[in-house]
């Protein structure tokens, strides 16, 4: 399972400046709109000091860790919901993705130009967040249109629901509420799926700093903050040019270099971290000499389900699992101490699986 985030932002707000630092790919970053056309992808490994652990217990022959992807969409402006600038392009692209990275400009520099012509964060946020407003009232609309009369028609109940349920979003929207604001049950979820509506995918604020403001933030970034904690949403501040330098360094240079800043971690390892969190999303391992590997599940998934992840055949054949926990078995120091402690456990199909198992599947096909 491959968490896949967005990074949007408006024209010059260090976007991919920032996607070029994270995937250290060397993508245009030039001074003026639609620098960005067509989505750029990359994978970043995600940052778990768990895996370097095991590796050092097992020394396998491969070490695989969990992936991040990134999709860098081009820059937009005001009016895309209309096909202004590249805005249908944008828009189809950022459907796709599981969260949204709304990259902010909350630094001052008169030699990169603001597309409005001056710096003011909320303004940016609410241009962009208006267009996917608009993009996701369109989506909804149309759909209300193609199967109002029929539902009228047949009475066909789960129309009927969906109307409604349809209606209701409609309500949100027009008011400029997102639909992840609202109170939806599993099942309701589950039934506008297929629709990719952009504002109930979770969003973060990048907000993009200079370097002297990265362990302080400024006036800038207390504004993004408090609009964010109304939405409940989550905020990073990040420095793309700081991210761009520790891009091209070693990681023993990377941690000097952080901790001569006072910095305990990277804007880039805060990103992926809290994007895990706002997605509900967790790692299991399976470890052996032959491989240590990392594995991303969303969490309240059951042990077959996470088995599936790794092959389809696991979770068809699934019988048990042997499950010990991460803690258990660095306090140990090996497996057979780990059941000796009597700390190892063999698990069935309903076990709900958590963050930091790691497993041994048993299956039968």
């Amino acid at each position: 399972m491959s968490l896949t985030a967005g990074i949007v932002g408006l024209p010059n707000v260090g976007k991919s400046t920032l996607f070029n630092a994270i995937t250290k790919k060397n993508i245009l970053a030039a001074n003026y709109p639609f620098a960005t056309i067509d989505p750029n992808v990359g994978v970043v490994t995600v940052p778990d000091k768990r895996v370097e652990v095991l590796e050092n217990m097992y020394i396998p022959e491969r070490t695989i860790p969990t992936t991040y992807e990134f999709t860098d969409i081009a820059g937009l402006v005001k009016g895309a919901s209309n096909g202004e600038g590249l805005g249908n392009k944008f828009l189809s692209h950022i459907r796709e993705v599981d969260a949204v990275v709304e990259v902010v400009r909350c630094f001052n520099d008169e030699n990169i130009i603001h597309v409005d012509g001056t710096v003011d964060p909320i303004r940016d946020i609410e241009v962009i967040n208006v267009e996917l407003v608009l993009s996701d009232l369109e989506i909804v609309m149309s759909r209300i249109n193609k199967i109002g009369k029929k539902a009228m028609t047949t009475k066909d109940k789960k129309d009927i629901k969906e109307i409604e349920l349809l209606n209701k979003i409609k309500d949100a929207l027009e008011k400029n509420i997102p639909v992840r604001k609202l109170e939806l049950s599993d099942d309701e979820k589950k039934m506008i799926s297929s629709f990719n509506l952009i504002t109930l995918k979770p969003i973060i604020y990048a907000l993009n700093v200079d370097e002297e403001n990265i362990n302080t933030g400024n006036d800038y970034t207390k504004k993004v903050q408090e609009y964010a904690k109304n939405e409940d949403s989550e905020t990073v501040i990040i420095c793309a040019k700081l991210e761009s330098e520790l891009s091209e360094l070693t990681d023993d240079e990377k941690e000097a270099f952080l901790n001569e800043l006072a910095i305990k971690e990277s804007g880039l390892d805060q990103l992926i971290h809290k994007t895990y969190k706002l997605l509900g999303l967790a790692t299991f391992f399976t470890v052996g000499s032959d491989e240590v590997r990392a594995w991303t599940f969303r969490k309240g998934m059951k042990a077959p389900e996470c088995a599936g992840i790794i092959h389809s055949d696991f979770e068809r054949g699934f019988i048990k699992a042997e499950v010990m926990s991460y803690d258990d078995l660095v306090e140990a120091g090996s497996e057979l101490k780990v059941r000796e402690n009597g700390k190892a456990r063999m698990e069935g199909k309903e076990y709900l699986m958590q963050d930091g198992d790691i497993c041994h599947f048993r299956f039968n096909v």
